[in-house]
């Protein structure tokens, strides 16, 4: 079922701050005020109408939330001015530089002679997993930033902010650490998923729907990275160059758009900029606090801060995570002997302390007041799974499938091992646990129950080779009988000081008696499990130092593993693995027992994993088309795995792993009705994209990813998705010899930007090479004319205000199909050359209209002052760019039908 697309939620779920972004400005002069079916600066939807609509009068402009450069943010705050002075006031020294650090690795200070409670702190951004590492605490998953953007949808963006608002609530979370606004510079960055888009406007508009969704429920949102923090190699040390007028018109302008729309919450990088790390950098002051007037809290990434003085005089206001020693015993003598002002202390924790009155963690200031939870949770995660599901192609208009036909029985093949088990979040800190995962082929399975359709099911592929975690579905507390492991901490003497049951082998961090794990020298995870099949079984352990794995107390690997890395993610999430074969019977019962001794600097995390043995690739492709030779339909999910895309390290290949591409070349050829479901978080090679009818990418999406692909397979639901990022052809590795993308490891150490502006789809249109999907691209279940573009307002470039809307363009669309549609309306500026900038196109605007088939629909789409501006480094400010000015309309960065010059 289609429901309009608005991009800002309703004005109950809108924090008064982002209300005040969105309506302080008011209408020009020459135009009618009132109301508008303008639903944030640069876009618009308006309902279905007749085939011969008359023409509506000309809306009020206003700028709204979404524009990259909106009105300056609203000074309301729940304390005055005086009022902060004076909880300053009551605080000493010591108390105060003791606020500025963490009071655990996800938890702020609290102070009782002020009444500030402490405040949780949960990463994010698809999830709220909590301060705890620990499966047995659930949280709900959500699809994948990419997928988010590729929804194009503020208003399902912001209800899902809202959810995650909730689930921060029943978690004790008063801050969430996301969005994040870094870009999609190189499709070789690994953590690729978690970021928005490859277009700055884009990115900026889903982050301040999100931010208004999640604060709009009372938690902070922190928009992060701040700034350049794009790829992953070297990350905790790498200096970005680049020049000025690139860091202010893409990577810094997401970030304005959050901080514009009043976000609470700004997390400096580990990076460095142009000479500077990120919690030491002048950037912090300017632009963030000054012109853009941010006055939330700076909190810097967990361990970036490196300096007492340095970070300390700069405006970096909290150092996470906690107890930070440099901003301890050193700054406070710091201050004593005046290298740091107290005054600068004072101003960092007048800000720690709005950030508690806003999210309700100080007496004497009303909590704010929040919406309910949503109704029913897993249906909205269900439908942005439909919502961001991008469909590439759909020749012979395969999709949706029917189950009606001859009587005959009716046969679907789903293949792939990603669709019995879909990848349904990104690797590394953002990673949550939910209570249950539907996977496509369970999906597939409840969709067709009743309607006399078999489903067959084959592997098709192996895809990694990191082991597998003992789970719940082979594995048994040796104690207590139970599904999952026995995990127990040691003493240096091997007593037991605590023991407790825990659902995976994977075991990030001690659950239920901290202080006892606190106090052990060593952790213990055992397990009982049965064989299924004989063979070379793999036993393995993860962690760092000193780790040891018994089978019924027969050693098989006692080593010890040197860190080959500090990056958090590498020694407290992913750390290396040791692996041995031993040879096993089916129906064996044995007892598995990993140990790690702890050191200092090594985290906690240790795993026990488990894989059978490994069978013939070959005769898996065989099974997978034979199954596939036998059905009406074949269905084959192919993807990605931690391995490829994750936090802590780049992609070095866009190739699927393993023999997926030999697989679906087989099965394609087996049956021409062959549909191919793309899981992964970024762009991949996609060799057989010709030969196959219809290719369907569902990113990562979430734990409802089996229901709401069923729902776009069958016709539930429509595909809204539309590509935020380009999708290279086929290259032989991440930026490839027809990839114009740049480089993601630095040389000696820094990493140079000198691809300027030329990011993304303009990168593709100026090198003159064709991807394999341009930016903007995706299909529905129905087809579109683009009628008519009229401009309705050009007072020219030079706006009086930042937010001011330039021009109102209206783009009149036809349903030309058989099924009511959804149509995302791009909007696209070109201009003239600079020395710079060719002025090529570039994304101003968007729209999503729905119509009935026949039927025509009117897309409105406020174009911002901003795009039409450049920045000048030699003035310091934005100043109109060349001319001539041209708008083009159409479904994407490739095809454009209709377009109209702006005479200014």
């Amino acid at each position: 079922m289609l429901t309009p697309a608005s991009p800002v939620p309703p004005p109950d779920s809108v924090p008064q701050r982002l209300l005040g972004a969105i309506e302080s400005e008011t209408a020009p002069a020459d135009l009618p005020a009132g109301p508008t079916a303008l639903r944030a600066a640069g876009s618009a939807a308006v309902p279905p109408t007749p085939p011969t609509p008359p023409t509506p009068p000309a809306p009020a402009l206003r700028p709204g939330p979404a524009a990259v450069a909106a009105t300056a943010p609203d000074t309301a705050s729940p304390l005055t001015s005086g009022e902060l002075d004076g909880l300053v006031g009551r605080l000493g020294l010591a108390a105060k530089v003791r606020l500025l650090s963490g009071a655990a690795s996800f938890r702020l200070c609290g102070e009782a002679e002020i009444g500030l409670r402490a405040i949780g702190v949960s990463d994010g951004p698809a999830g709220v997993r909590g301060e705890r590492w620990d499966e047995r605490d659930t949280s709900l998953a959500l699809p994948s930033p990419t997928a988010l953007a590729a929804s194009w949808d503020e208003e399902l963006v912001g209800e899902l902010g809202g959810l995650l608002a909730a689930e921060a609530r029943r978690k004790g979370v008063g801050v969430l650490l996301a969005p994040t606004l870094n870009l999609h510079r190189s499709p070789g960055a690994g953590r690729h998923f978690e970021c928005y888009s490859e277009d700055p406007l884009l990115t900026g508009r889903i982050a301040v729907a999100y931010i208004g969704g999640v604060q709009a429920g009372g938690v902070a949102a922190t928009a992060k990275h701040y700034v350049a923090n794009d790829s992953e190699t070297e990350r905790l040390t790498l200096d970005a160059r680049l020049d000025e007028r690139t860091l202010r018109e893409l990577y810094l302008a997401p970030f304005e758009a959050a901080v514009r729309a009043g976000v609470w919450a700004v997390m400096s990088a580990y990076n460095g900029v142009n000479g500077a790390t990120m919690s030491e950098s002048p950037l912090l002051a300017e632009p963030l606090k000054g012109e853009w007037g941010f006055d939330g809290v700076v909190v810097s990434d967990w361990g970036a801060v490196r300096s007492t003085e340095a970070a300390a005089l700069a405006a970096q206001d909290l150092a996470m995570p906690g107890p930070e020693p440099r901003w301890a015993a050193p700054l406070l003598a710091a201050v004593r002997d005046g290298r740091v002002p107290e005054k600068v202390i004072d101003e960092k924790v007048r800000r720690i302390l709005l950030l508690a009155a806003r999210v309700g963690a100080l007496d004497g200031v009303p909590a704010p007041r929040t919406p309910p939870a949503p109704a029913d949770p897993r249906g909205l995660l269900r439908r942005a799974v439909a919502a961001g599901c991008v469909l590439l192609r759909n020749e012979g208009q395969l999709l949706p499938l029917t189950t009606d036909g001859p009587a005959r029985r009716r046969r679907i093949a789903v293949v792939g091992p990603n669709a019995a088990a879909a990848r349904f979040q990104g690797g590394g800190s953002a990673a949550v646990f939910p209570e249950e995962v539907v996977s496509p082929l369970t999906g597939i399975e409840e969709a067709l129950l009743g309607t006399g359709t078999e489903v067959v099911y084959a592997e098709g592929a192996v895809l990694t080779t990191r082991p597998t975690p003992l789970h719940t579905g082979n594995a048994r507390d040796p104690r207590t009988g139970e599904p999952g492991v026995l995990v127990r901490y040691l003493a240096a003497d091997g007593t037991e000081l605590h023991a407790e049951h825990r659902l995976s082998g994977r075991i990030l961090e001690s659950g239920d008696a901290p202080e006892a794990a606190a106090a052990a020298a060593a952790v213990e995870v055992s397990a009982r499990v049965t064989t299924d099949r004989p063979g070379p079984w793999r036993f393995s352990v993860i962690g760092l130092g000193a780790v040891a794995l018994t089978v019924d107390g027969r050693p098989l690997v006692d080593t010890y593993v040197v860190p080959e890395s500090q990056d958090p993610t590498y020694v407290h999430v992913t750390p290396p693995f040791r692996t041995a074969s031993h040879e096993v019977g089916a129906g064996r019962e044995l007892l598995l027992t990993a140990t790690r001794r702890w050191e200092a600097g090594h985290g906690q995390a240790v795993a026990l994993a488990l894989d059978p043995p490994s069978r013939d690739e070959d005769a898996l492709i065989a099974e997978a088309v034979e199954a596939a030779r036998g059905a009406d339909t074949a269905i084959v999910v192919v993807g990605t795995t931690d391995e490829i895309e994750s936090e802590g390290f780049d992609r070095t290949s866009l190739a699927l792993p393993g023999r997926q591409d030999d697989l679906v070349s087989a099965v394609t050829a087996a049956n021409p009705r062959t549909v191919v479901i793309v899981n992964s978080g970024g762009p991949v090679e996609l060799p057989w994209r010709e030969s196959a009818p219809a290719v369907l990418l569902c990113w990562f999406p979430g734990q409802e990813a089996g229901h709401g692909l069923a729902d776009v397979l069958f016709g539930q639901a429509e595909p809204g998705g539309r590509l935020p990022t380009t999708w290279g052809a086929l290259s032989r590795d991440a930026r490839g010899p027809d990839s114009p993308h740049p480089a993601t490891t630095p040389v000696d150490g820094v990493l140079r930007y000198d691809e300027g502006p030329y990011i993304g789809h303009r990168a593709w249109r100026r090198a003159g090479t064709e991807p394999a999907y341009w930016f903007g691209h995706g299909l529905g279940y129905t087809t579109w004319t683009y009628e008519d573009l009229e401009v309705i307002r050009a007072p020219g470039p030079a706006a009086p205000a930042p937010g001011t809307p330039t021009a109102l363009a209206r783009v009149t669309v036809r349903n030309t199909g058989t099924r009511p549609g959804r149509e995302v309306v791009q909007l696209y500026l070109t201009t003239g050359p600079d020395p710079y900038d060719d002025g090529g196109l570039r994304l101003a605007g968007y729209a999503a209209v729905l119509a009935d088939p026949g039927a025509t629909a009117v897309a409105e789409v406020v174009i911002a002052s901003r795009a039409f501006q450049r920045w000048s480094p030699e003035h310091g400010r934005w100043e109109p760019r060349p001319g001539p000015y041209t708008l083009h309309a159409g479904p994407s960065a490739a095809r454009q039908p209709l377009s109209r010059p702006l005479a200014f």
